[in-house]
């Protein structure tokens, strides 16, 4: 049976009485190869599973048991054991094997996690919370720029195992290009945990880079002639959106803090300084979203300021159309009392006069609110 068809029974048993258990089941079932880089066929929740010895795989070694047993024995090597989303009885077998904590195993199940970094004895347990860009052809308020997962990591001293959540994220590019890097994967599962640490905070700046390119949209069209008539609910969205960003980078601070200055049994001084520069670029990220939140601030407060301005335009020019209608609406007002001793009530120029009079009356005071600005 091959490693990751093993699995498969190891992943489906919620108790296994030891290696040797497994050993006994695993030999009911004939061998099938599944350590291949895309999902098992068979249904479980194992993406792939290799063994590395010298930073090289080692491609006859098929079995789970033989290969952690071959490790174990030896002191070489590790084991890399990638999986999308296990359910809890998927993961129980592998968590006794391993001999996984029950609190990190159920935070790894259940996803939903912070950021963050805990050591359960020789095993080191960490959450990346992963971004990707929704790209979109116009920015609306409801369109969504930012999505998000999980990456869990396992970390012992002869295995490595990434649970991952969403549908993004994927591993495969990341072991393939660690492989093409012997000698970075033969310094141990730090090594990996590094390669995937990195790959997530440079999506974060990837990310970041796509959000400006969006926000320098928006701030465009606010300072444009129309720029008051722009939907606001398109700067909340951005900000919810960057919100969302917001909470995937900023946690994860302390952790990277903690993986690059303090002395961590599992991850080796060498690899230690490759987390400072990890570090760097999350410093970066955080800087990003923060100058991003201040300038969606200022952008919404110039839209509303905008808003403003532009109703108080409007009320001024109605104010001044008001006071234009107000002169021919008094004289006719008063012509309009009925009485019969009234000026030029009977004159036959006395009606054209009136109306030249309220013509003239209405220009200048059109004239006047057109040199102040009001029209």
């Amino acid at each position: 049976m091959s490693m990751a068809g093993n699995l498969r029974k190891v992943t489906g048993l919620s108790r296994v009485g030891g290696l040797r258990k497994v050993a006994r089941l695993a030999r009911r079932r004939p061998r099938v190869d599944l350590s291949h880089p895309a999902r098992s066929p068979l249904g479980s929740s194992v993406v792939n599973c290799v063994t590395y010895q010298d930073g090289v795989r080692v491609p006859q070694c098929t079995d789970l048991v033989d290969a952690v047993r071959m490790v174990r024995k030896t002191g070489e090597g590790f084991v890399w054991l990638g999986l999308h989303e296990p359910t809890d009885r998927e993961f129980a077998g592998i968590a006794e094997l391993f001999d996984l904590h029950p609190l990190a195993v159920e935070d790894a199940v259940e996803a939903h996690q912070r950021p963050k970094l805990e050591h359960y004895g020789d095993t080191l347990f960490a959450v990346f919370k992963t971004v990707c860009y929704v790209e979109h052809e116009k920015l609306t308020a409801t369109s969504e720029v930012v999505n998000t997962g999980e990456i869990m990591v396992f970390v012992g001293k002869d295995f490595v195992i990434t649970v991952r959540h969403g549908r993004h994220g994927s591993l495969g590019p990341l072991r393939e290009e660690l492989e093409a890097h012997p000698y970075q994967l033969s310094k141990g599962p730090a090594a990996v945990l590094h390669a995937i640490a990195d790959h997530v905070v440079d999506d974060y700046l990837n990310v970041t880079d796509a959000v400006q390119a969006d926000i320098d949209q928006v701030e465009t069209e606010v300072f444009s002639e129309n720029g008051a008539r722009l939907d606001p609910g398109r700067i909340y969205q951005m900000k919810r959106e960057l919100l969302e960003l917001k909470r995937a980078v900023v946690p994860l601070g302390r952790p990277v803090e903690d993986l690059a200055t303090r002395p961590i049994r599992v991850v080796a001084p060498e690899i230690q300084a490759y987390f400072r520069d990890v570090l760097d670029h999350l410093i970066r990220a955080k800087e990003q979203i923060a100058a991003f939140d201040e300038l969606l601030n200022s952008i919404l407060q110039a839209h509303l300021a905008q808003v403003t301005v532009a109703q108080n335009e409007d009320m001024r020019k109605i104010t001044a159309w008001a006071a234009v209608i107000a002169v021919p609406t008094m004289v006719c007002g008063v012509y309009g009392m009925n009485f019969d001793h009234m000026p030029e009530l009977h004159w036959r120029f006395g009606y054209p006069l009136v109306m030249v009079v309220m013509a003239g009356a209405c220009l200048v005071l059109y004239r006047g609110f057109r040199r102040n600005g009001w029209l």
